[in-house]
């Protein structure tokens, strides 16, 4: 973030990837969606973006990259953003995303920082896109799972960003993505003087996953995550074993995830899914006797 002036704020971010999914088309649309909401994130509103190309022209149709181009500007231009160029390089494999530039008031940015003794916590998409994806690699995701996947991870988190920012009073936010939402809870309460406590209960969770984890379809990007972080988590009994493991679970496009005062946090969630945002849950709460730590029951 950067401050122009007492009314007005720069947010800058750059994220992309290898494709999650086997349509160029769709797998543009991903990695579109998931460096714009970084912006969303912050409380912002994304203006511009550059595209960020790598790919291997000498060993790939261009009609591909093509398609994948498109399907970065099928979202730009659902969030109002302006694509104003880009850089591409010659690689072995394909990557793709974006340079996003947005806009705030330097009062009304949001940090993943900042949540108090006392919020609830509420997650605005279901968790399993790394599971569901790891099982497309290997062809055994039901036609169902890798549509409703597809479908969060081209959902911009835009609709929630405004809804939440309206609501004001948001503590602390981030975005789900690679590091799974105990990597990104732990951001939030790291050195902090609050904990977290998770009610895995009330985690919405794609439909299949457990199967397909307690097949093995798990990526290898879970275990580092866990491995990371377990020293910050405290697994209560009440929390079934492959739960726990999915909280680790490396998101792409994942939801909005964020902490306010305990008496707007239902009411906000009951207004996200009459609006659309089915995923939308209070899942746990920010609270003091374990600073640092969080507790999944």
């Amino acid at each position: 973030m950067y401050k122009i002036s007492s009314n007005l704020a720069l947010v800058q971010t750059v994220d992309f990837f290898t494709p999650t999914v086997d349509d160029p088309f769709v797998f543009g649309q991903i990695a579109a969606v998931n460096a714009l909401n970084d912006i969303y994130a912050m409380g912002a509103k994304p203006l511009t973006a550059m595209n960020i190309v790598c790919f291997p022209i000498k060993t790939m149709d261009k009609s591909i990259l093509r398609d994948v181009l498109r399907g970065g500007l099928d979202k730009m231009r659902e969030a109002g953003v302006l694509l104003v160029g880009g850089h591409s390089v010659e690689d072995n494999e394909i990557k793709y995303g974006l340079s996003v530039t947005g806009v705030v008031h330097p009062d009304k940015v949001l940090y993943n920082r900042g949540a108090k003794a006392g919020d609830k916590l509420i997650l605005t998409k279901p968790l399993g896109t790394g599971i569901i994806g790891t099982a497309i690699k290997a062809q055994e995701a039901s036609a169902e799972q890798i549509r409703k996947a597809v479908s969060m991870m081209t959902s911009l988190n835009k609709k929630a960003s405004e809804m939440m920012v309206a609501a004001s009073d948001i503590h602390a936010c981030t975005d789900i993505t690679g590091f799974g939402l105990l990597g990104h809870a732990c951001e939030m309460i790291e050195g902090d003087t609050v904990g977290l406590r998770i009610n895995s209960s009330a985690l919405p969770v794609f439909d299949g996953v457990r199967d397909l984890m307690e097949t093995g379809f798990v990526p290898g990007g879970l275990y580092r995550n866990r491995d990371f972080r377990i020293d910050q988590i405290v697994k209560e009994k009440s929390c079934p074993d492959w739960l726990f493991d999915l909280l680790f679970d490396p998101q792409t496009a994942g939801g909005l995830f964020f902490s306010l005062p305990a008496d707007k946090a239902q009411n906000l969630v009951e207004t996200m899914r009459a609006s659309g945002i089915t995923g939308a849950a209070v899942i746990g709460e920010v609270v003091k006797d374990h600073p640092g730590k969080i507790f999944v029951c």
